[in-house]
């Protein structure tokens, strides 16, 4: 093992062979460029070999360096991979997972008890979440998220399309204005999620309506608020009838066409493209694909 050279100065070579800079590679690494400096000169000492050239700007590998670089950087990966195997199996039984907060409550929630009959031996974790999900800063190991499936350095399985049908409180229709037909619309105000202006415009141009005659209600930033809103008698919602059947049941809220809403938008099981999949992940997209797909 002395003839080994330490590993920070190994740590150090490669980011900043990578990144061909002593500043980047002491940002990544949360040191000095002194340090890294340093550590890089000790290692040329040690291995009696220029490894880089230095220039004002930047710095760049001798011929000695590329070729030191290639064992390096696998000797890494493999060391990444055993410490990501060896942590997976330690928790082969448990899962985290982040899940938005309607989705959580109006559809996962109500079924949990059939994943936890299937899979006893699984201890799951859940978390609320409405952004995205940055895995390797923390220990979530899935995650649902909604929209188009174009999301950065994920996994992503599609589950289910989200149907989004014009709901609101019965009591909010009027009797001298009855909602016989999508363009007795007019006459009610429509609620909008803030970050999904289109949707309505969308529904109403796919139906053969001009948006431009329809009244613009109040704005909520997701459609679980807009869903309330809608169940209060503030107007009327575009809303995914699976998240919210308990007020359809309840007769607060009453879906009133049989068009829906043909969006980009789904829902998808995400999780870190690098992680190893545990027998707990796998079991849980089985589970809830199957879910998805018998509603």
């Amino acid at each position: 093992m002395n003839r080994l050279p330490p590993l920070n100065s190994l740590k150090c070579f490669e980011s900043a062979a990578r990144h061909g800079s002593f500043n980047k590679a002491a940002q990544e690494l949360s040191v000095t460029p002194s340090a890294i400096s340093h550590q890089i000169k000790g290692l040329e000492g040690f291995l009696g070999i220029e490894l880089f050239r230095r220039t004002k700007r930047k710095v760049i590998l001798t011929e000695a360096g590329e070729s030191y670089l290639k064992p390096i950087k696998h000797i890494f990966e493999q060391l990444e991979f055993a410490t990501a195997e060896l942590k997976s199996k330690q928790k082969i039984g448990s899962l985290k997972l982040a899940v938005a907060p309607a989705f959580l409550t109006r559809w996962l929630m109500p079924r949990m008890e059939r994943f936890q009959e299937r899979y006893p031996d699984i201890q799951i974790e859940i978390s609320s979440s409405t952004g995205l999900i940055d895995f390797s800063a923390g220990d979530i190991d899935m995650a649902v998220y909604f929209g188009n499936g174009d999301w950065a350095d994920v996994e992503a399985y599609y589950l289910s399309p989200a149907k989004l049908f014009p709901v609101c409180n019965p009591k909010l229709i009027r009797p001298d204005q009855p909602l016989n037909e999508p363009s007795d619309m007019r006459f009610y105000p429509l609620l909008h999620v803030t970050k999904r202006k289109d949707e309505w415009h969308d529904w109403l141009q796919q139906n053969g309506l001009d948006p431009k005659v329809f009244r613009r209600g109040l704005m909520f930033s997701s459609g679980s608020l807009t869903a309330g809103a809608a169940a209060q008698g503030l107007g009327i919602s575009l809303s995914n009838v699976d998240l919210v059947r308990p007020e359809i049941e309840a007769g607060t809220l009453k879906v009133l066409f049989d068009q829906h809403l043909v969006s980009t938008r789904s829902f998808y099981l995400v999780y870190e493209k690098r992680s190893t999949v545990t027998p707990a992940m796998s079991a849980f997209k089985e589970w809830i694909i199957e879910e998805m797909v018998g509603d």
